[in-house]
């Protein structure tokens, strides 16, 4: 078994190896540190929202999928896929269960035959409403020490990090 002194001195240096591979600088390791946390904290939110109730028994994209139709209108299930890093199939799947739960319904789209339109239903609605309330209630509990101004840019690196990842994401899966 290692001694102490053997661990904490591994320790150092494979801390020294990630900062000469980050660069100089260090920003390579801070974004690293930022991206862990980030994972981090979506499973802690993911299993606060299971006890609270804001992940349904349809699972945590149910609320993002009604989200996305109460703020931008009737969807077509392509489209929502495309926000989303999910395939299309996987949203197909929830369309349909949540319209078996009287939560959305399919529409006729006049700019596609056979893609239809997906749209809250009046219960899906009030549901959606409902779970958002919820979540504001939550989210005003939280981050207590910070002010407005702190979490906004926080989300706003936050935001940005995602766009880069969602960019590299998709030239990596061009070149491959």
């Amino acid at each position: 078994m290692a001694s102490a002194r053997h661990k904490a001195e591994t320790g150092r240096k494979a801390a020294a190896d990630r900062k000469t591979a980050a660069g100089a600088d260090g920003k390579g390791e801070a974004v690293a540190e930022l991206m862990l946390e980030v994972a981090q904290c979506f499973f802690r939110i993911r299993a606060l929202g299971q006890k609270t109730g804001l992940v349904t028994d349809w699972g945590g994209g149910a609320f993002g999928f009604m989200r996305s139709l109460a703020l931008l209108g009737p969807l077509t299930v392509p489209q929502i896929a495309q926000m989303r890093p999910t395939s299309r199939q996987r949203m197909q799947r929830l369309a349909d269960e949540l319209a078996a739960g009287g939560l959305v319904e399919f529409t006729d789209n006049p700019k596609h035959r056979r893609s239809k339109l997906v749209r809250l239903t009046r219960k899906g609605a009030a549901f959606y409403r409902e779970l958002d309330a919820r979540l504001l209630l939550i989210a005003a509990s939280l981050g207590g020490s910070f002010g407005d101004a702190d979490i906004r840019k926080a989300t706003g690196i936050v935001r940005q990090l995602s766009d880069d990842v969602k960019a590299r994401s998709e030239g990596l899966s061009r070149d491959i």
